[in-house]
C-alpha cells in the first residue's frame, strides 16, 4: 500500500486507508497480508562459531533470554563487520528491537541490523540533508501554517499576472515548484500521526493535516489561478511554444488544466462557495474515520479452552488474566492476535464470537462512512457528474464506473463456478469434522468457516502445515536478504545511517543513504529509506509505505532526491522462538519493498508525477508482480533458513508451497469482487442505503459464505475513505498489468540485473510522467493483455486485450 504523500498529485489525496493494502490483506483474507502487533528492544552481541559456508552466528545477550543460531544466506561478513580474513571467531555488535523476555505477556520485536557496508561508499557524503525528526506539537502546526502561506503567495502572484503575461515559465513552472516545496515541508510533518508515540505530537500533525487539506481545497477553488492556467495553455497553444514544450511540460500543463475544471471551476461563485464548504466535510468526515481506525484497540476474551486448536507459540502471546473464576486470555482484533483464531480454533463457536467482534469493533465508523457517502454524492452532482464513481475513475486507466463494474461482472462469472466447486468440497469436509467431533452440522458454510477450512484443505491435499513453514523464515534472515535480492536485481546499495548523524523518530527505525551500486562521488546518490519494522503503542497498525519526499528538477537545475519510508508490524518472537514471519509476511514485505523502490528509483522532472503518483488502478501493478518472487524456488531457498537447524526449505517444501498458491483460488477472489462491488454500488447509488444490510447481503451472494448476525463491516473498510473510493476494483484490475509483466519479461530469470534495469528504465523511472499504457507497452514491447492473468487464475488464456 501506498500512502498520501507518496500517491500526490498537486493538491494531493490520500493513498491506503493507506494507499492501501487489499482487504485480504488487510483484515479478510488469509491470502494476503499479516501484520503483527508487538513493542520490544535489545542490543547484544553476534558470535561467528563456524567456518562453513552457510556461517552460524551464536546471539548472546545478557538481557536476552534466548540464544539460538542462524544462518545469514547471500550476504557477506562484512554485512555485519566482519571479515573472512579474520580469525574464526569474533564479535560484532547488533542492535535489534527490544528485549525478549521469559515472560508471555512480553511482546517484543527482533531484527538485526545486516547491511553490507562498502568502505568507499559509507564515506561519500549524500548531496542533499535527511529531515529533522525532533518537532515540538506548536512546531508542527506552526511550519505547517507558515509552508501553506507561502503556497499561497505563489499563487497569488500567479493569479495577478494580465493574461498577456501568461506563459509555462510564469504560470506552470512556479506553481509546480510551489507544489513541490509544500509536500516537502508538510507531508514529513503529517506524517508523526502515523509513528510517534507522543500522543500530542499525533494531535498535532492530525490537525495540520486538517489544514493542509483545508488548505488544498481552498486552492483548487481558486478561479482567478485557473483563469491565469487557462490563458497560459491558450498563449502556449496560439503562440507555437506548446510543440517546444517536452511531453512532460506538457502533461504536466494538461494535468493542471484538467485539476480546474474537475475541481468545479466553471460553476457560479455561490456554488463554488457551496462545493468548497462540502469538500472540506468530506475531507473531515475521512479524516475521522481513519483515525478511529488507526488507534482501535479493543480486545476480547477466551479460556483456554474455547481456544482449542490455536497453536501455543500464538496463546503464550495473549494477555491472560482471571475474571471471576477462570482464567481468560485477551485477544487483540490485531491481524496476527485474531487470524489464527479464524485459522486454527476448532471451535466454531470461538470462531464465530471473533468473527462478529472483529466486524463490529468499529461501528462508530458508521455513521462517518454514511456521511462520507452522501458528501461524495452531492458533490459529483453537482461537478455534472452522473456518479462519484464516474468522477472518480474519469483519470484512471478504466476511464469510467461503467467500465470497472463491467470487469468485475465478467471476472465473477468466469470466477462463480469454480468457487461454487471449492465451496462444496470445503463444505465435505466441515460435514466430516463436525462428525468427528460430534458437533450439529447444518448444511451451511460461514464466513467464519471460510479460513478455517481452507487450512484444513491445504494440510490434507498437501500435507503442508503453515506454522512449520513459518518456521524458516526468521526475521533476521528474510529482511535482509530481500533487501539484497532488490540491491542486485536494480543495481542499488543501502547504507545505513548509525550513531550520532541518525536522526529518526523512534529508536527502532533504521535510516539508509541510498545509492547507486558503483558511486564513486555524490552524483550516484539515490535518496533516502527509512524502515520501521516492529510493533509499539499508538503505531499504525498495519504496512504501508509513505513517499516523504518527492524527487524532482529544483529551478537551479540540481535534483531534489527523494525520501521513502516503509512501515510495518513484523512478528512477535515467543519465549520459546525468536520473531518469525508467515510466508504471507514474506510476500507483504516484498511487495512493499517494491513500493519504496518504485519512490527511490522514480527520476521526474516535476514532484507531482514522481514515482507513485500514476493511475490508481495500476500503482499497485508493480509491487504485485514483485510477489511472483516469493514464489521461485531459488529465491525461497535463499531467504528461508530454519531457526533451529539453519536449514533452507527443501525442494519438497518449496513444490508444495508452489501447489497451494492457487487453491481455493475462486473463492479468493470472489472475496475480493465482493470488496470491490460494495464499493462500486455505494459510488454508484443514487440514494442513502442500509450499508451494514448492504454489506452482509453482497457478501453472502459473491463470496459464497453466510453470515450470522448481521455486523457493520464496512466501518472496518479503511480503503473507502483511504483513497480507493470507487478504486478498490483495481486490487485485480492491476493484477492482469502484473502477470503480464512478469510473464513476459521476468518468469524465465527473475534475478536477472539485466531484466530488473529494464525495469527500472521503462517503468519505475518515469513514474507518472506518461501515460501508464505507454510505460507498459515500452516495457512490454506490445500492447499489454490478459493471456496471463487468466492463464495463472483458471489455467488457460483465451486472447484478450484491455
Amino acid at each position: 500500500m501506498i500512502t498520501r504523500a507518496s500517491y500526490a498529485s498537486s493538491k494531493s489525496t490520500r493513498l491506503l486507508p493507506r494507499l492501501r493494502l487489499p482487504e485480504s490483506r488487510n483484515a479478510e483474507s488469509s491470502r494476503f497480508w499479516q501484520f503483527a502487533h508487538n513493542p520490544g528492544g535489545y542490543i547484544g552481541s553476534v558470535t561467528q562459531t563456524s567456518g562453513s559456508t552457510d556461517r552460524i552466528y551464536q546471539i548472546d545477550s545478557s538481557n536476552l533470554a534466548l540464544n539460538y543460531p542462524t544462518r545469514i544466506q547471500s550476504l557477506s561478513l562484512t554485512s555485519i563487520g566482519l571479515h573472512q580474513s579474520r580469525p574464526q571467531t569474533q564479535t560484532s555488535r547488533l542492535q535489534t528491537s527490544r528485549p525478549f523476555s521469559s515472560s508471555s505477556r512480553t511482546k517484543s520485536s527482533f531484527a538485526f541490523s545486516l547491511f553490507e557496508s562498502d568502505p568507499i561508499m559509507a564515506s561519500l557524503t549524500p548531496p542533499q540533508s535527511p529531515p529533522k525528526w525532533n518537532h515540538t506539537p506548536e512546531e508542527v502546526l506552526s511550519i505547517t501554517k507558515q509552508a501553506l502561506a507561502q503556497n499561497k503567495a505563489v499563487s497569488d502572484k500567479v493569479a495577478a499576472l494580465p493574461e498577456a503575461e501568461c506563459n509555462f515559465e510564469t504560470v506552470f513552472l512556479p506553481l509546480a515548484h510551489a507544489e513541490a516545496e509544500v509536500l516537502i515541508i508538510c507531508e514529513p510533518l503529517g506524517f508523526y500521526q502515523n509513528v510517534s508515540t507522543s500522543k500530542e505530537l499525533r494531535d498535532a500533525s492530525n490537525q495540520a493535516e486538517v489544514l493542509q487539506r483545508d488548505f488544498d481545497v481552498e486552492e483548487s477553488m481558486r478561479p482567478d489561478v485557473f483563469n491565469a492556467k487557462a490563458a497560459a495553455e491558450k498563449n502556449l497553444r496560439e503562440s507555437g511554444a506548446w510543440e517546444k514544450l517536452s511531453d512532460e511540460q506538457r502533461r504536466l500543463v494538461e494535468k493542471m488544466v484538467l485539476d480546474g475544471k474537475r475541481a468545479g471551476l466553471a460553476l457560479p461563485e455561490k456554488e463554488r462557495e457551496e462545493l468548497m464548504k462540502l469538500k472540506k466535510e468530506l475531507s473531515q468526515a475521512c479524516l475521522d474515520f481513519s483515525k478511529n481506525f488507526n488507534e482501535e484497540d479493543g480486545h476480547i476474551s477466551f479460556t483456554l479452552e474455547e481456544l482449542d486448536g490455536v497453536p501455543a507459540d500464538v496463546v503464550s502471546g495473549y494477555t491472560k488474566r482471571t475474571e471471576g473464576s477462570k482464567e481468560v486470555y485477551d485477544v487483540t482484533f490485531k491481524t496476527p492476535d485474531i487470524f489464527p483464531i479464524f485459522k486454527f480454533s476448532h471451535s466454531p463457536a470461538t470462531r464465530r464470537r471473533a468473527q462478529e467482534g472483529f466486524e463490529d469493533r468499529l461501528k462508530q465508523n458508521v455513521p462517518l462512512l454514511e456521511k462520507a457517502l452522501d458528501l461524495r454524492r452531492r458533490i459529483a452532482a453537482m461537478l455534472g457528474y452522473d456518479t462519484w464513481a464516474d468522477y472518480i475513475t474519469e483519470v484512471k486507466m478504466v476511464k469510467s464506473g461503467k467500465n470497472a463494474k463491467e470487469f468485475l461482472d465478467d471476472l465473477e462469472g468466469k470466477l462463480r463456478p469454480v468457487g461454487e466447486k471449492e465451496r462444496k468440497i470445503l463444505l465435505q469436509l466441515k460435514k466430516e469434522e463436525h462428525e468427528k467431533r460430534g458437533l450439529p452440522f447444518d448444511g451451511e458454510f460461514y464466513i467464519w468457516d471460510y479460513r478455517y477450512y481452507d487450512r484444513v484443505y491445504v494440510e490434507k491435499t498437501l500435507n503442508l502445515d503453515e506454522s512449520i513453514v513459518k518456521e524458516y523464515f526468521p526475521v533476521s534472515v528474510v529482511v535482509p536478504t530481500i533487501l539484497k535480492i532488490y540491491q542486485d536485481l536494480l543495481g542499488v546499495q543501502f547504507v545505513e545511517i548509525k550513531g550520532d548523524t541518525k536522526d529518526v523518530w523512534h529508536p527502532e527505525v533504521q535510516q539508509f543513504a541510498v545509492w547507486e551500486k558503483d558511486a564513486k562521488d555524490e552524483s550516484g546518490f539515490v535518496g533516502y529509506c527509512y524502515l520501521d519494522l516492529f510493533p509499539r503503542g499508538a503505531k499504525y497498525s498495519h504496512a504501508a509505505v509513505w513517499g516523504l519526499l518527492p524527487g524532482y528538477e529544483l529551478s537551479s537545475g540540481k535534483r531534489h532526491y527523494p525520501l521513502t519510508a516503509m512501515v510495518a508490524n513484523l512478528a512477535k518472537p515467543t519465549p520459546e522462538r525468536p520473531a518469525l514471519m508467515r510466508h504471507d509476511d514474506v510476500t507483504t514485505f516484498f511487495h512493499e519493498m517494491g513500493h519504496v523502490f518504485h519512490g527511490l528509483l522514480s527520476q521526474t522532472k516535476y514532484a507531482r508525477f514522481h514515482g507513485t503518483s500514476v493511475a490508481r488502478d495500476f500503482v499497485e501493478a508493480p509491487s504485485q508482480m514483485l510477489e511472483n518472487w516469493c514464489w521461485e524456488p531459488k529465491v525461497l531457498q535463499r531467504m528461508s533458513s530454519h531457526y533451529k537447524t539453519q536449514e533452507p526449505l527443501s525442494s519438497e517444501l518449496i513444490d508444495k508451497m508452489i501447489k497451494s498458491r492457487y487453491v481455493n483460488v475462486g473463492l479468493f477472489y470472489l472475496r475480493q469482487l465482493f470488496f470491490a462491488k460494495f464499493d462500486l454500488k455505494v459510488h454508484v447509488d443514487k440514494e442513502a442505503a442500509d450499508y451494514t444490510k448492504l454489506w452482509n447481503d453482497l457478501r453472502e451472494s459473491i463470496s459464497l459464505v453466510k453470515g450470522g448476525k448481521a455486523q457493520p463491516g464496512q466501518g472496518t473498510f479503511g480503503h473507502i475513505v483511504g483513497g480507493y473510493d470507487a478504486g478498490y476494483y483495481g486490487y485485480t484490475y492491476s493484477l492482469v498489468f502484473a502477470a503480464d509483466m512478469y510473464a513476459t519479461v521476468f518468469k524465465n530469470d527473475p534475478l536477472n540485473p539485466a531484466f530488473g534495469k529494464l525495469y527500472r528504465d521503462k517503468i519505475l523511472l518515469v513514474g507518472g510522467s506518461r501515460d501508464e499504457t505507454e510505460s507498459l507497452e515500452d516495457f512490454l514491447g506490445r500492447p499489454p493483455n490478459s493471456d496471463a492473468f487468466l492463464e495463472e487464475i483458471f489455467g488457460k488464456a483465451p486472447t484478450a486485450s484491455l
